[in-house]
């Protein structure tokens, strides 16, 4: 957060438009309540402030909350946790006076941890996101543009579709900001290799086509290619 001001203006003078902050939470104790309520608000409030001062400089904030899906726990619990991280997220942004129709969210997609025993389906993490969404997320915000959290290129793709196939209002772009989940075919296809080029700009054409079609609910699956259904998840991922 120092001097983030002044290089907020000199990202501004040297083209920059949008801005990404990313803050980061776990589930680790349900029972004893981690993440505690002290991080969650602290965590929002850096999220305001870097907010704040990005607009004052020309530039989009970005807002990203991530609450890891590490561990072992079920999507009702991920919904709870996330609802109560992203709440307090629009609480803090309002206090802090942000023109919240010149931003955008990018959250977790609700869904079992890990390690728990029974993976959610794409269905259940659409209905679990969407709710979570509707309880939480101003109309005024423009777009929520989702991360992949470690999810394989087709169960994001699919997840995506899902969430904007969900019941209930939606009066917000729900979309994708996907890396490992938009590259991963690409870059194998690639390996490196510049005989290689054509077969991996093919390959990120197909992913960026699947999540074109799952922004507007209507993926299907079968847009696959060399380590589409392959997970990216890392346990503690950091960038």
């Amino acid at each position: 957060m120092d001097d983030l001001d002044v290089r907020a203006a000199k990202y501004y003078a040297q083209g920059a438009r949008f801005a990404k902050w990313r803050a980061v939470l776990t589930i680790k104790d349900v029972v004893g309540g981690t993440p505690s309520q002290l991080s969650i608000d602290e965590n929002a409030n850096t999220l305001a402030r870097y907010a704040s001062i990005c607009q004052a400089n020309g530039l989009v904030p970005i807002v990203e909350p991530e609450v890891l899906m590490d561990g072992d726990f079920s999507i009702e619990v991920a919904a709870t946790v996330t609802e109560r991280v992203i709440a307090a997220c629009y609480k803090a942004l309002s206090d802090h006076h942000v023109m919240l129709e010149g931003t955008l969210l990018k959250p977790n997609m609700v869904r079992t941890g890990s390690d728990f025993a029974v993976q959610s389906t794409a269905a259940e993490i659409g209905l679990a996101t969407a709710r979570v969404l509707q309880h939480t997320v101003p109309v005024a915000v423009p777009g929520i543009t989702f991360l992949s959290g470690g999810m394989s290129e087709e169960e994001a793709s699919l997840a995506l579709s899902a969430i904007n196939s969900a019941p209930g209002p939606k009066p917000w772009a729900l979309t994708f900001s996907f890396g490992r989940a938009l590259q991963q075919s690409c870059l194998t296809a690639w390996k490196g290799k510049d005989e290689n080029i054509p077969a991996a700009q093919a390959a990120l054409m197909t992913r960026a086509e699947a999540n074109s079609l799952a922004s507007l609910g209507k993926y299907a699956g079968g847009y696959g290619g060399e380590g589409s259904n392959t997970s990216t998840f890392v346990k503690g991922y950091v960038y």
